[in-house]
């Protein structure tokens, strides 16, 4: 009897079109590429933004996001929470908390992030974050298929992302200690209120998962990298370089095991139920 292959979207890329906006898309894509081929039988398609989503959902068990910039807007995003409500699994990584920048007039680097209605769909919103740095990440007691055979705790050198919890009913997988932001005048996104400050003072969530429908979304802020030719860090805090210098080549994450566990167990829960 012929069964039928499940299937992958996978969504990699920065804004505008065909720009790697500070990441390593290309490392990043065949990365995430290389274990969906390692450890399934799935067969995978590839875009570079969230355009004509629902044409790519049609059928797909599993959608892979890791972007900078691209968001799903108007008809895209609807076609996104139709099909997690009718079972599909989203796993969404690093910049896909972000979106749209809007110029203010806040001197000297006047920008800041703006809630969308993608926002909602994913259960959280990207304010800002602090120079790449090392930190320490917390993994929830609670069990989760993400967590699975992950170290209860593990250092980390990444982007420090700040993030508004959106969902009041989300699990939290993973936190972070980070009690201020530490970023330096005129250094990333401007805002208001540092709303991803948990109530102790100083918590920090980094991972989560939800439910949409008979859907989920897991979402995890790791996995910043660059290459020579696609770094955009001004700098970097000294406990991740020497004096604070960016390392032409920063894989961070990916170079963490507990981050390569994470990335094998979405693709696990993603096609396995």
């Amino acid at each position: 009897m012929h069964h039928q292959r499940q299937r992958v979207h996978l969504i990699t890329g920065g804004f505008p079109v065909g720009s790697t906006a500070g990441h390593d898309m290309d490392f990043a894509r065949l990365e995430i590429l290389q274990s969906i081929r390692n450890l399934s039988g799935a067969h995978c398609t590839v875009s570079s933004d969230y355009g004509d989503l629902a044409k790519w959902l049609r059928g797909a068990d599993f959608l892979i996001t890791y972007v900078a910039g691209p968001y799903p807007q108007g008809d895209d995003n609807d076609a996104l929470q139709a099909w997690l409500a009718e079972g599909g699994k989203w796993f969404a990584l690093h910049g896909s908390s972000g979106g749209k920048a809007e110029r203010t007039t806040s001197a000297p680097r006047p920008k800041r992030m703006v809630k969308m209605a993608h926002h909602d769909t994913l259960g959280s919103f990207f304010l800002n974050h602090p120079p790449i740095r090392k930190f320490e990440v917390n993994v929830a007691s609670d069990s989760h298929p993400l967590l699975k055979d992950v170290p209860p705790r593990f250092d980390i050198v990444d982007e420090l992302y700040l993030v508004e919890m959106l969902d009041p009913k989300a699990q939290i997988l993973m936190t972070t200690s980070l009690p201020k932001d530490p970023s330096p005048e005129g250094f990333g996104f401007v805002y208001d209120e540092d709303t991803s400050l948990q109530p102790d003072g100083e918590t920090r969530v980094i991972g989560y998962a939800r439910e949409v429908g008979a859907g989920a979304v897991a979402y995890v802020a790791l996995g910043h990298c660059h290459s020579p030719d696609s770094n955009s860090q001004p700098f970097v805090d000294d406990s991740a370089s020497a004096g604070g210098t960016t390392p032409p080549v920063h894989l961070g994450a990916w170079e963490t095991p507990a981050f390569r566990q994470l990335l094998e167990n979405a693709v696990r829960w993603g096609l396995d139920g």
